[in-house]
């Protein structure tokens, strides 16, 4: 592939009134549906919305991701220049021809394009949202415009390592915060829609909110772990299943676990050992059945408490997902819808124990008390 430019700035204006476009019609549905409601609830369907859209986001981007095509336009943030592919057509002929199944291609190239308006538009609805809550912040206090704001930050974060992950050539480390940067976007948007029903409305025992915590810290440890497998193309590393490579225990090698690095590399610059990415692959999925256990114990519980119910059904039926889409990406051979609906199962787990979280609180909180020492 020729050298290209990493970092063209020339369709950015372009690129922006795409996204603005992308986002005009879910922004027009909201206006038409909420305009007699409430501030609050016109703040809450429109943070729904933009979850939503996120999600569809987060989805794509593992598309994109799973079909080789990260590097599709391999500067930003347009493609060789342009705001579409068609006007890079003679820059990816040349690639294509170059490398046929490289990664540019024509379709590749339409596919990160894709993803990349499809950022553009959430980036647009959060920054409404942003701006909505500071106007009704003039009118009302219950509106707070603090976690909208930080989001807004965030997402612009999460728009930099997008730029990061192209021109640093799908490094491991930033694609996989790349992806935990999108799951955590999901997380901020589901914590604000709570907090306009109303915050820690539904009590629960205090070892089951400790538990939501426990497996909260858990899901985000294991989705850096499968960020960590996909980044590093070790789904296939162990193709069989209940062992790995014939070894119920196979030998290990900490090297694929080393966080900066190029992709395929040690730090040293050496080619990265297979054994390397077994390791990360067995790893992966033995943390796999802790979290799974968690998972069910919670949605267990939950099922057994009013107003969590719901959430309860949805930890058991997003569980049974994940591990029969993990098995399947295995024993399949890595099947891309598979591989997409495990990285959505992942997300969609957060966005639960995220609304189980602050939707409830402790219903027996113990209070500290003072009393005075007795005077000598």
């Amino acid at each position: 592939m020729n050298e290209v430019e990493l970092y063209n700035l020339e369709p950015l204006v372009e690129l922006m009134a795409v996204g603005l476009a992308v986002a005009a019609l879910p922004l027009a549905w909201w206006f038409w549906q909420q305009r007699r409601a409430a501030p609050t609830r016109r703040l809450k369907a429109l943070t729904l919305i933009t979850l939503f859209l996120t999600f569809d986001l987060v989805l794509f981007g593992a598309f994109t991701r799973l079909t080789d095509s990260g590097l599709g336009c391999p500067d930003w943030p347009g493609c060789y220049g342009s705001v579409t592919p068609m006007g890079a057509k003679a820059e990816i002929k040349a690639a294509e021809t170059a490398m046929p199944t490289g990664p540019v291609t024509k379709s590749k190239a339409w596919i990160e394009m894709v993803h990349r308006y499809l950022a553009t538009g959430v980036g647009v609805l959060i920054l409404t949202l942003a701006a909505m809550t500071w106007w009704l912040r003039r009118h009302s206090r219950e509106v707070s415009p603090w976690l909208p704001t930080f989001t807004l930050v965030w997402v612009c974060m999460q728009g930099a390592f997008g730029a990061l992950t192209v021109t640093m050539k799908l490094f491991p480390a930033i694609v996989t915060l790349h992806l935990m940067g999108g799951i955590g976007l999901l997380a901020l948007l589901m914590a604000q829609a709570v907090r306009y029903d109303g915050p820690g409305l539904r009590p629960l025992p205090s070892f089951l909110r400790r538990g939501l915590w426990v497996g909260f810290a858990l899901i985000w440890a294991q989705i850096a772990l499968g960020g960590w497998v996909s980044t590093n193309y070790a789904v296939l590393a162990c193709p069989d299943f209940p062992t790995c490579n014939g070894q119920w225990v196979p030998d290990m090698n900490w090297e694929g676990f080393s966080v900066w690095r190029e992709l395929g590399y040690t730090p040293s610059g050496e080619l990265l050992p297979f054994l390397a990415l077994s390791t990360i692959h067995f790893v992966h999925r033995s943390a796999a059945w802790l979290v799974l256990g968690v998972m069910v114990w919670l949605g267990w519980h939950l099922r057994q408490h009013q107003g969590l119910i719901l959430a309860g059904r949805w930890l058991l039926g997003l569980s049974a997902l994940q591990l029969i889409t993990g098995l399947s990406n295995v024993v399949l051979g890595w099947p891309l819808l598979a591989a997409v609906l495990h990285t959505g199962g992942a997300a969609a787990m957060v966005v639960t124990l995220t609304w189980a979280l602050h939707a409830s609180r402790n219903d027996n909180p113990q209070r500290m008390t003072f009393s005075p020492r007795p005077a000598p």
